[in-house]
C-alpha cells in the first residue's frame, strides 16, 4: 500500500511553482482577506503591529516599483521597436498598421462598452475610500526612491532610440540595449514578480482592515464577466473582417485557431505560443512565407486582448473611486497604451508593468490603485494573451490575401534576416551577467589587431 500523500508541504510547493504567478497572487489575496477578517476576542488575528510590517514592505516595494517603471519602459520598449527593423519592406509597415488598428479598435470598443454599462453595473464612487489605504495600517518608515527620469520622458526616449536603432541594426548601442533588456527582464522575473504577491498581500490586508476588501472583490467580479464577453466580441469581429477579406469561413477559421487559444491560456505568453499559433495559421490556408513573417511579428505588436483588459479595469477603478478623467484623456490613454504594449510579449507581467507608467502619469493612479490593477491583470493574464494570439491568425489571413501568398524581393523574409541583428544569438555569446569567456576575449583581440583601442 502506498504511503504517498498529495497534501505534503513539498506537493503544495510544487503546485504553487507549476501554477506560476497567478496561483501566488490568488493565494496572497485569499490569505489577506481571511487573516484580515478573522478576529479573536474583538482583535484581528493578525495584530496591528504585524500588519504594519507588511504595510512597510508594500510602501518600500511601491517606491522601488516607481523607480523601476521608467527603466522597464526604456529596457523593453526601445529594443522592441528596434527589433521591428526595416528589412521587410512595405509589409512590415502594413502588418504593424493593421495590428495597431486592431488594438485601437479593441480599446475604443471597450471604452464604449464600459462607458455604457459600468455606471449602471458598478455605481460611481462606490470604492472611493480605497484612495486612502494608509488610514488603517501605516508603515514604520519610508525610503524615497526617485526615478532617474519621468515616465513620459522614458516613453519618448524609447520611441526616439528604438526608431533610430532600427536603422542601425548592427550598431554597438543596439547591442547595449539588448543587454539592458536582459537586465530588465531579470529584474522583472527575479525581483519584481516574486515579491509582487507579498506586496499585494500587504495591500489587501490593509484593505481588509478598513473593511473595503470584500466590496472591491464583488465589484471586480462583475468587471471580469464584462471583460470576458468583450474579448469574445473582439475575436468575432476580427475573424468576420478577415473572413470577408480572405474569403474564408470566419467560424471555421476561428475554430481552427482554438489550439493556440488553449495553449495561450496555459502559457500566458504570446512568445511561448508562437509555434502553435504558426501551425494553426498555416492550417487556415495562410502561406508558409506569410505566416512565418506575420505570426512572430504580431506576437510582439498585436495586443488587442491585453489592451481591452487593462482599459476595462482602469475604467472601473476610476469610476468606482470617484476620480475624474476626461474623454480626451481616455482617448490619449488608448493610443499610448496600444504603443506601449509592444513591451509585453515574453516577459511575465511585462504588459502591466509597462502600462503602470501610463496609469500614473495619464490617469493619476496612486500606489493602491496601481496595485489593484496589477492584481486584477495577473488574475486574467492568460485570457488576454489567448485573445492576442488568436487575433494574430486573423491578421495573417488579411496579409496573406493582400500579398497574394508571397512577398516580393524587397519584403522577402530571408532578406529581412540578412539586414537584421540577431539579438538572441548575441545574448547567447554574451551572458546576461556580462561575462565573456577567455576564448572569446582572445579571439576578439586577435581579430582587432595590436593597434586596437581598449
Amino acid at each position: 500500500m502506498s504511503t504517498a500523500t498529495t497534501n505534503s508541504p513539498a506537493d503544495q510547493r510544487g503546485f504553487l511553482a507549476k501554477g506560476g504567478i497567478l496561483v501566488w497572487v490568488l493565494t496572497a489575496i485569499v490569505l489577506a482577506l481571511l487573516l484580515g477578517s478573522v478576529k479573536v476576542g474583538g482583535t484581528h488575528l493578525v495584530p496591528m503591529t504585524v500588519g504594519r510590517v507588511f504595510a512597510t514592505f508594500s510602501d518600500l516595494f511601491s517606491q522601488f516599483l516607481s523607480f523601476s517603471i521608467p527603466l522597464i519602459i526604456i529596457g523593453l520598449v526601445t529594443p522592441a521597436i528596434a527589433d521591428l527593423g526595416r528589412g521587410a519592406g512595405k509589409w512590415l509597415g502594413v502588418t504593424a498598421a493593421i495590428a495597431y488598428g486592431s488594438t485601437l479598435f479593441s480599446g475604443f470598443l471597450t471604452y464604449l462598452v464600459c462607458a455604457s454599462v459600468f455606471p449602471r453595473l458598478l455605481g460611481a464612487g462606490a470604492l472611493s475610500e480605497v484612495a486612502e489605504p494608509g488610514s488603517a495600517l501605516t508603515s514604520y518608515f519610508t525610503v524615497e526612491m526617485p526615478a532617474a527620469v519621468g515616465v513620459m520622458t522614458a516613453l519618448l526616449l524609447s520611441f526616439v532610440l528604438g526608431i533610430g536603432l532600427s536603422m542601425v541594426p548592427r550598431g554597438v548601442l543596439r547591442k547595449g540595449f539588448i543587454e539592458f533588456r536582459a537586465i530588465i527582464t531579470s529584474l522583472i522575473e527575479k525581483i519584481i514578480i516574486p515579491l509582487l504577491p507579498l506586496h499585494i498581500f500587504g495591500i489587501f490586508l490593509n484593505l481588509t482592515y478598513t473593511g473595503e476588501a470584500w466590496s472591491i472583490m464583488r465589484t471586480l467580479v462583475r468587471v471580469v464577466i464584462v471583460v470576458l464577453l468583450l474579448e469574445v466580441v473582439i475575436l468575432g469581429v476580427q475573424y468576420l473582417v478577415a473572413g470577408a477579406i480572405g474569403r474564408r469561413n470566419p467560424v471555421k477559421a476561428l475554430a481552427t485557431m482554438l489550439p493556440a487559444y488553449l495553449t495561450a491560456l496555459g502559457t500566458s505568453s504570446s512568445a511561448a505560443t508562437i509555434p502553435v499559433t504558426l501551425a494553426q495559421t498555416k492550417k487556415n490556408g495562410v502561406s508558409s512565407a506569410v505566416a512565418s513573417f506575420t505570426v512572430p511579428l504580431c506576437a510582439t505588436i498585436h495586443l488587442a486582448g491585453s489592451t481591452s483588459k487593462i482599459f476595462a479595469f482602469a475604467f472601473a477603478i476610476v469610476l468606482t473611486q470617484g476620480m475624474t478623467v476626461s474623454a480626451a484623456q481616455w482617448v490619449g490613454f488608448i493610443f499610448m497604451l496600444g504603443i506601449t504594449m509592444v513591451a509585453a510579449p515574453g516577459v511575465p507581467g511585462g504588459a502591466i508593468m509597462a502600462a503602470t507608467g501610463l496609469l500614473s502619469s495619464m490617469l493619476g493612479f496612486n500606489d493602491a490603485q496601481v496595485a489593484l490593477m496589477i492584481a486584477t491583470y495577473i488574475a486574467l493574464d492568460s485570457f488576454g494573451t489567448a485573445t492576442n494570439v488568436t487575433g494574430d491568425g486573423a491578421i495573417a489571413i488579411v496579409i496573406d490575401t493582400m500579398a497574394g501568398g508571397t512577398f516580393n524581393a524587397d519584403g522577402d523574409v530571408e532578406n529581412a534576416r540578412e539586414l537584421s541583428f540577431d539579438g538572441m544569438k548575441y545574448l547567447d555569446r554574451v551572458s546576461v551577467e556580462g561575462v565573456v569567456s577567455p576564448e572569446e576575449l582572445a579571439a576578439s583581440a586577435a581579430a582587432a589587431g595590436p593597434n586596437a583601442v581598449s
